[in-house]
């Protein structure tokens, strides 16, 4: 088996679009080629018109062959895709292709996250693209888009981490609903998602968002914490010693209020002190003014109003609206951040020391993470790591969680595998004649559980 997949992937030409396999075959067979090329021009004389006929000759008949190869391959991927979802469409008048392992429905009939119970864990749940972008109009996750354009249907399987991670959260909302007898885990409001590489940390917070904005909680969610720490301008503020960035400070703003708009509308402010202005994105400071007053009877959605509108009050604003998340008690309110690790090291701004050299800025010294990083409070927030964006490994102990915060999230379990790999079946990315329990098997433990890692190697089992 494992013979044939490495077989099967010298072969075949990487695609473009692979999210975990670089092509490393491509680029290793330029670099041979150069050393030959070199090594044959070495060893032809200089005066020897055939030698040069002849490596002319050669080149050009490599390079036809080479770009006609890439243009039949790019063609039949194509045309192999467009045939896939032409079957799949028929497919879906044959209820007797949804079976998972063992004679299981493949598919839950569960229609919402809240209804959700362990009967339906190995399962897959079936949404649709604009309802999902409806609930999380700040963006999907990675892995969540590229499974979906993978397998060519929006689905995601139904875990028991995710379950536990929804459950935590219902609990501390809705406690009378556990009796006081059961033996259920203690609730805790901070939590911070760890894990492997594509173990379903992202994708878990995002499904946790969608549950949390079904049942009408306020989240705000911002799926790309790492944007917090790079890109845009940013400024050294002299009253509060912390850098602003009010490019990063206006996208959240606008961000949160996408799906927030109403139920900001309804929510009135608590705290009437001066918004203090900033240096804008560009413009430096404005002339004679140095605060702007928050009238009185005024919304969070004024408020919010007030930082997209003016791009010196943008940090300002992003720094008070968390203190008004905290005082927030007519709706339960969530804090939902996503690559929280890149808070935990430096950012990619730099402050000039001398002529010749800069300080690295870290994410604490910049005003809005350092108001949203901490989880020393009482309100419920959770953090998912991201292991993609490569900022090292963090120590156990982070500085402003709490102890126990830290939940690791698990790859596939076997159970989960099979229900997978029946799914790609199922989706046409492996070939039924060529499926079978040994060969997926082999598959689950070469990869490890690795979810990206199997959808990449079960197309290749012959």
């Amino acid at each position: 088996m494992l013979r044939s997949i490495a077989k099967r992937a010298t072969l075949l030409k990487p695609r473009a679009d692979s999210p975990i396999i670089p092509p490393l075959i491509s680029s290793q067979s330029k670099l041979y080629s150069s050393k030959n090329a070199k090594a044959s021009h070495g060893k032809s004389k200089k005066g020897d018109p055939k030698s040069k006929t002849k490596s002319k000759t050669g080149g050009s008949s490599s390079t036809v062959s080479s770009s006609t190869g890439d243009d039949l391959d790019s063609a039949g991927a194509d045309d192999f895709e467009a045939a896939r979802a032409r079957r799949l469409v028929e497919d879906e008048n044959d209820p007797s292709l949804d079976v998972g392992p063992n004679g299981r429905p493949l598919f839950t009939s569960t229609p919402s996250l809240s209804l959700l119970t362990r009967k339906d864990c190995c399962s897959y749940m079936k949404f649709s693209e604009k309802g999902l972008n409806q609930v999380l109009p700040e963006g999907l996750p990675t892995g969540m888009v590229t499974e979906f354009k993978e397998s060519m249907r929006p689905a995601l399987l139904v875990r028991q981490s995710f379950l536990d991670l929804r459950d935590n959260f219902r609990r501390i909302v809705d406690p009378p609903m556990w009796s006081s007898n059961a033996k259920a885990p203690k609730a805790r409001k901070q939590i911070v998602l760890d894990g492997p590489v594509s173990c379903g940390k992202s994708i878990a917070l995002a499904m946790l968002v969608h549950w949390a904005r079904d049942e009408g909680w306020l989240v705000l969610y911002a799926p790309r914490g790492r944007e917090w720490t790079h890109g845009g301008c940013f400024y050294k503020n002299s009253e509060t010693g912390f850098w602003d960035t009010p490019v990063q400070a206006e996208n959240i703003l606008k961000d949160f209020l996408k799906y927030n708009e109403s139920r900001l509308q309804q929510l009135p402010c608590q705290i009437f002190d001066p918004i203090r202005l900033g240096e804008g994105a560009g413009v430096g400071f404005m002339k004679g003014v140095e605060s702007m007053a928050l009238p009185e009877e005024s919304t969070l959605y004024d408020l919010v109003q007030m930082g997209i509108k003016y791009t010196h009050a943008a940090v300002g604003v992003v720094v008070r609206l968390r203190k008004e998340l905290s005082l927030v008690k007519d709706v339960p309110v969530l804090i939902a951040i996503d690559q929280y690790n890149n808070w935990f090291t430096f950012s990619e701004y730099e402050e000039p020391v001398t002529v010749r050299s800069c300080r690295p800025i870290h994410a604490r010294e910049l005003a809005m993470v350092n108001a949203f990083r901490s989880m020393m409070h009482e309100d419920m927030m959770v953090g998912a790591f991201s292991h993609s964006t490569a900022v090292g490994k963090l120590r156990l102990d982070l500085p402003n969680v709490p102890v126990g915060a830290r939940v690791n999230m698990p790859r596939y379990s076997p159970d989960e595998a099979a229900t997978v790999c029946h799914y790609y079946v199922r989706q046409r990315l492996v070939r039924r004649e060529a499926f079978s329990e040994e060969s997926w098997k082999k598959v689950y433990y070469l990869s490890n559980g690795n979810g990206a890692e199997m959808r990449w190697l079960l197309p290749l089992m012959r």
